[in-house]
């Protein structure tokens, strides 16, 4: 059906993605032979392979409903962080992918976590507001699906394969790198160097499946947001949430809205592939498959 699949970035928007596949993959047969994500859409892209959705889902509510504030100044007084979902979100990654789930990732598909480095030229003190100002600018004013900001920076993209980690803990460390925006979250460390959220050069991480599109093969890309354009490229199907997602990307305070993104993604996910068995339906019908 498809032979690889991008999970856009998004923090709890993502959590959409985990819905979509819920309700897609069995429908549908997803089972792709690569696999990018980035930010919280690499996150997104692991449970869900695992079939981990629902689990997933029940542990980010339940923690969502502790009365955890999103700036927690009496902590961070106390020499502790200030932004409480660094580590809530690394304890719950490191949670679900143990040593078990690790395994069955690294014998699954090609699975590419998405980061991004810095420019050569700037130090990281500079880069890195730099590059989130010049990101969230060029969302606000252009809103392209694929921003170029970063690039013109000097950022570039680095897609780790999960095959190549080596423990379950070098895959969270990776997994918080490339949701490194600080100073909400911190910043990373892939391969011994300094590593920052992917969607500092591209929050939907297609580059990966250029490739697989030269040679025929099909690909389907997650959204997190809504747009009124997307590129046309020949094998490429791009999905959007039917409405926007009213969540913020690391609010730790409204567990009903996370519920609500992830609802939304299983009704989504569900469309989706009637609209997909029917058209195949019509085209076996019509003789032109």
């Amino acid at each position: 059906m498809f032979d690889a699949i991008a999970f856009a970035g998004g923090g709890n928007r993502c959590y959409w993605q985990g819905g979509f596949w819920e309700a897609a993959a069995p429908r549908l047969g997803l089972a792709p032979t690569r696999v990018v994500g980035v930010s919280a859409g690499a996150w997104a892209a692991c449970y869900s392979l695992l079939g981990l959705g629902p689990r997933v889902r029940e542990r980010v509510i339940e923690g969502c409903s502790q009365g955890v504030p999103n700036l927690d100044v009496a902590s961070w007084r106390r020499g502790g962080r200030l932004f409480p979902v660094a580590d809530l979100y690394r304890a719950l990654i490191a949670e679900i992918l143990d040593a078990d789930a690790f395994a069955r990732l690294k014998a699954g598909p090609e699975i590419l976590v998405a980061v991004a480095r810095r420019p050569r030229r700037l130090p990281l003190p500079v880069a890195i507001p730099l590059g989130i100002l010049t990101y969230q600018l060029e969302k606000a004013l252009a809103a392209p699906v694929h921003p170029r900001g970063g690039r013109a920076l000097g950022f570039t993209a680095d897609f780790v394969p999960v095959s190549r980690l080596a423990s379950p803990e070098e895959l969270v460390g990776a997994l918080i790198a490339t949701a490194s925006v600080p100073p909400i979250m911190p910043i990373g460390l892939v391969g011994g160097l300094p590593a920052l959220d992917g969607g500092l050069v591209d929050n939907v991480p297609v580059e990966p499946l250029v490739e697989i599109e030269a040679r025929g093969g099909r690909t389907l890309v997650l959204l997190t947001r809504r747009y009124r354009r997307h590129p046309q490229v020949r094998g490429r199907t791009y999905v959007q949430p039917s409405r926007k997602i009213a969540v913020g990307q690391f609010d730790l305070t409204r567990p009903q809205a996370i519920a609500e993104a992830y609802a939304l993604g299983l009704a989504d996910g569900a469309a989706f592939a009637e609209s997909v068995s029917r058209s195949a339906s019509s085209s076996a019908i019509d003789g032109t498959t």
